[in-house]
C-alpha cells in the first residue's frame, strides 16, 4: 500500500483528495495536517467522509510525513517549497497542487506570485503533471507540479493543433469560466453566496497567474512564438469549468481530418473524451469525475477553429489530476481509483 500524507486537508482540493484516496485500492491514508484543526477528527469537519476516513488532523509538527511514500500539498503558494526539500531528502515523493514548481523561471514565478522562491534548485527537477502530455517524465519523477485548472483545459485543447503546425501560435484566445470553488475555501467577499449568485464577471483581464504557466507549456509544442490572450470569468456555480478556445488555421484541412487529429491524439487517454464534431460539452457532464470533454467547431468552415473544453475544476483541474500523477509515479494503472462517473443531475 502507498502511504499518503496530505498537507492542507481542510480546503476544497484537500477534501477532494480525501474523497478520492479514501476509496483508492492501493492507498493508506497516513497523515493529514492542519495547524488550526489539530486533533479534530476529519469526519467531524467533513461528514461526507464518516466511515471512510478515521484520521484526525495533526499539526505539521506532530505529523511525521517522512514515513509517507508520497505527500500531497493542497496548500497556498509557498508552503510546498518550504517543506519539499526535506521530504525529498527523506525519500518521500511530493505532489504540489499549488504553483510553487509549475514555472521554471524563478524571476517569472516571483513576478506573478509576489513571493520569493526559496528552493529554485528544485524547479528543473519538478515534472509538470499533465499526464496526457507528460507521462514519461511523471513516471520517473520524485517531485510533480500539478497543473493549474485553467491551464489543463487550454493545453489539452490547443496541443494537437500546435503539434501539427495547423494554427497561428501568435493569436491564441482563451475565453474561460470557472465555478466559485476555484477560488478556494475561504471567507472572501467576492465568493460569498450573495455576491457570486445571480452574477457573472470577468477577472484578471490585465494579466492572470495562469498565463505565464500556460504560455510556457504551449511554447514546448511549437517553434513559433506563442501569444495567448486569456480571460477568466467567475460563474455562479460551485464546480465546473468551461474554456472556449479560438485559433486561426494556417493550413487547409477538412473538418473530418481535424476531428481525426484530436481522436488520434487522445485515443489512449482515458480521461479525455473527444466528442463528435460540432458537439456542445456541458460542465455537468464532468461533475465529480476526472473526465475532460472537448469538441471542435469551425464557423462557416472558415479559418477559425474553436475548441470547447469542460472539466470539473476540483477533480481533473486539481485533485483527480494529482491522483492520476501518483498512479504513474508508483507504477499503477493511470485510471486506478479515478473511474467515478459524473454526477447527473
Amino acid at each position: 500500500m502507498i502511504k499518503v500524507g496530505i498537507v492542507g486537508g481542510t480546503g476544497y482540493t484537500g477534501v477532494e483528495l480525501l474523497r478520492l484516496l479514501a476509496v483508492h485500492p492501493n492507498v493508506e491514508l497516513t497523515a493529514i495536517t492542519s495547524r488550526k484543526e489539530d486533533g479534530l477528527p476529519v469526519a467531524d469537519m467533513f461528514p461526507s467522509l464518516r466511515g471512510r476516513v478515521n484520521l484526525k488532523f495533526s499539526s505539521p509538527e506532530n505529523a511525521d510525513l517522512s514515513k509517507c511514500d508520497v505527500v500531497f500539498f493542497a496548500t497556498p503558494h509557498g508552503v510546498a517549497m518550504a517543506q519539499a526539500p526535506e521530504l525529498l531528502k527523506a525519500g518521500v515523493k511530493v505532489i504540489d497542487l499549488a504553483a510553487d514548481f509549475r514555472i521554471k523561471e524563478k524571476a517569472v514565478f516571483e513576478k506573478w506570485y509576489k513571493i520569493e522562491h526559496t528552493c529554485p534548485d528544485l524547479l528543473e527537477q519538478a515534472a509538470y503533471g499533465l499526464a496526457e502530455l507528460n507521462r514519461e517524465d511523471i513516471q520517473k519523477a520524485n517531485l510533480v507540479a500539478n497543473p493549474g485548472c485553467y491551464p489543463t483545459t487550454m493545453q489539452l485543447g490547443y496541443y494537437p493543433l500546435l503539434k501539427a503546425g495547423l494554427i497561428d501560435a501568435g493569436s491564441l484566445i482563451a475565453d474561460c469560466k470557472s465555478g466559485v470553488s476555484g477560488a478556494g475555501r475561504k471567507a472572501e467577499i467576492g465568493t460569498l453566496f450573495s455576491e457570486a449568485s445571480d452574477n457573472f464577471k470577468a477577472y484578471g483581464v490585465a494579466g492572470h497567474r495562469h498565463t505565464p504557466e500556460t504560455s510556457a507549456q504551449l511554447q514546448k509544442f511549437t517553434a513559433d512564438k506563442v501569444s495567448l490572450i486569456f480571460t477568466p470569468h467567475l460563474v455562479p456555480m460551485i464546480r465546473g469549468m468551461h474554456s472556449t478556445l479560438y485559433a486561426r488555421l494556417t493550413k487547409d484541412i477538412s473538418n473530418e481530418d481535424l476531428q481525426k487529429l484530436f481522436e488520434d491524439q487522445y485515443k489512449d487517454s482515458a480521461f479525455v473524451d473527444v466528442m463528435p464534431f460540432g458537439s456542445h460539452p456541458e460542465t455537468r457532464s464532468t461533475r465529480g469525475s476526472n473526465m475532460l470533454r472537448l469538441a471542435l467547431h469551425r464557423p462557416d468552415n472558415g479559418n477559425t477553429v474553436i475548441v470547447l473544453v469542460v472539466q470539473d475544476n476540483l477533480v481533473k483541474g486539481a485533485s483527480g489530476q494529482a491522483v492520476q500523477c501518483m498512479n504513474l509515479m508508483f507504477g499503477l494503472e493511470e485510471t486506478t481509483g479515478l473511474t467515478q462517473i459524473a454526477l447527473l443531475p
